[in-house]
């Protein structure tokens, strides 16, 4: 424990720069967005479904501009990106807030999923990967609480703000404080950190530098999100359709909102413990198990029907998601170098945005013919267990090509 204060105390800035840009998404979250969803489709007489539609569209439009946008942390500083990506998210927020026409609530959605859960997260992952090398997996697991705390606090803040003063002004507000946050957020990573010699040496856990179109021919790119985007999909899928699955089972809906401390708690807990095992052994070598998680949390919520199974698989999914958060932070520097790691983050982030739009439509589309979620769940767990078994593969082909030395 006195390690990790004394890395805390010695690399603040920092940690705290990369914690603040995860929470700071938030505001162009799934769940931030939904707080609003109500209002949004009485406002413009929207079913479910279209908007549900829309959300898609707009996520889509994201997924497809994020390669190209998360470029420019390959040709500027972090800070000058984050300069101009958080007033534009603070736009994003007014334009939700007074769109007059659906068309510009369209453009809204895709401005916040644009800069709030693309670019945000992007910077933060981009920064804490090229900062630090011997102690990237602790680094992680110190900013990655930023989404919990985000998750945590601000539907309270939406919830009192907008019973006192309404929806369109809690958006207001959510804009004002990112541009009176901007200012402290620049200050804290407008100075870069340069690892020690001694860190690179030590680790020796950073792969020659790949260029973005060696990335893209790369087979081994598309195993990995073979397994990596398992996460995004299954989670976005489970929350975006919690409605339904605690109407299919009967939960009370305050019995299954309690469950959510529980995932929120294990989530920073092995966070810790991922950062810790990636520290001393490697993302590549971990990539086969962290997926076993969410295999057994999916198993655990199809097949496990009183209310006591949601408390585990709550847990269980914890444990995935501060595994998944740690990991994938530290892994593609590993596989792809650094000196073109906002790029490359950039292609792997789109390909997670693609994925979390995806999930809630073609689940939604396989309840509407029959095939409920709890069954659909099954399938999942099956997906990650497969993944498992081509994630070994592709890290015993990935170490054997970036660190013979090293490889068993």
């Amino acid at each position: 424990m006195q390690k990790e204060l004394h890395f805390f105390r010695d690399n603040f800035r920092w940690l705290a720069g990369g914690f603040l840009l995860l929470m700071f998404s938030s505001f162009g979250q799934s769940f931030f967005i939904g707080l609003a969803g109500n209002e949004l489709r009485a406002k413009f007489n929207l079913s479910g479904g279209a908007f549900g539609l829309i959300y898609m569209i707009a996520t889509l439009a994201s997924a497809a501009v994020l390669p190209w946008l998360g470029r420019s942390l390959d040709l500027m500083p972090s800070w000058k990106v984050t300069r101009f990506v958080m007033p534009l998210l603070a736009l994003a927020c007014l334009l939700l807030a007074f769109a007059p026409h659906v068309a510009v609530l369209v453009v809204a959605i895709f401005l916040l999923r644009l800069f709030g859960q693309g670019m945000m997260t992007e910077i933060a992952y981009t920064d804490v990967g090229r900062w630090f090398v011997a102690s990237r997996g602790l680094a992680m697991a110190m900013v990655t609480p930023g989404l919990q705390a985000g998750t945590a606090l601000l539907p309270i803040a939406y919830a009192l703000i907008s019973a006192s003063l309404g929806w369109q002004a809690t958006w207001a507000a959510s804009a004002a404080f990112l541009v009176l946050a901007c200012p402290g957020l620049l200050a804290l990573t407008r100075v870069e950190r340069v690892p020690h010699a001694r860190e690179s040496l030590v680790a020796g856990r950073t792969a020659r530098d790949w260029s973005r179109s060696e990335v893209a021919r790369d087979p081994m790119l598309y195993l990995l999100l073979a397994g990596t985007l398992a996460p995004p999909f299954i989670g976005t899928t489970i929350f975006f359709h919690q409605g339904y699955f605690i109407e299919l089972r009967g939960y009370d809906p305050i019995s299954f909102a309690a469950a959510f401390p529980v995932m929120a708690v294990s989530t920073i807990v092995f966070g810790f413990v991922c950062g810790h095992l990636v520290d001393r052994f490697g993302a590549i070598r971990l990539l086969p198990w962290f997926l076993v998680p969410l295999a057994v949390a999916s198993a655990t919520a199809a097949l496990i029907t009183p209310l006591w199974g949601i408390y585990v698989f709550m847990f269980l999914l914890g444990i995935s998601n501060g595994f998944t958060s740690t990991l994938l932070g530290a892994l593609w520097p590993e596989v792809y170098g650094v000196a073109n790691l906002g790029g490359i983050r950039a292609m792997t982030v789109s390909a997670m945005v693609l994925a979390t739009a995806l999930g809630p439509g073609l689940t939604g589309i396989l309840i509407d013919l029959g095939v409920d979620l709890p069954e659909q769940l099954l399938w999942m767990s099956g997906w990650c267990l497969l993944s498992s078994l081509l994630l070994a593969y592709a890290a015993k082909a990935i170490a054997r090509r970036e660190y013979p030395h090293v490889s068993d």
